[in-house]
């Protein structure tokens, strides 16, 4: 692979994980479909965008998840702390990942369910 290449599929890699963060700008649901679109795209040119994108996308739906279950649990009176806590993580670790693939490795989320593999 040249490096030009590389640089390109570095540059795909991580706006895997930074279109996660639409959902932050407005766009319901960005946070899965900001990363599926990129990845579905992109995922045959190079073996990065595709490690990354299913990566990216096991976390996302899985804070989606965890969410989920954050909001019913509002009725008890934990569900806003967890959800506060949900957001930063997944904020953190979107910026994380980013950087890291930025940087030519891979990134693997901690707590993430594995849909895709």
């Amino acid at each position: 692979m040249t490096q030009e290449t590389e640089k390109q599929a570095r540059t795909w890699g991580m706006l895997c994980h930074l279109t996660a963060l639409c959902c932050w700008v407005g766009v319901p649901f960005g946070n899965i479909v900001g990363p599926l679109t990129v990845w579905l795209i992109k995922k045959d040119e190079t073996p990065l965008v595709d490690e990354q994108g299913k990566e990216s996308l096991n976390f996302q739906i899985s804070i989606t998840i965890y969410a989920i279950v954050a909001a019913i649990l509002i009725f008890i009176l934990i569900g806003f702390p967890l959800l506060i806590a949900i957001a930063v993580a997944q904020i953190v670790l979107v910026i994380v990942a980013s950087v890291k693939v930025s940087n030519g490795e891979t990134y693997r989320y901690p707590f993430t369910i594995r849909f895709l593999k």
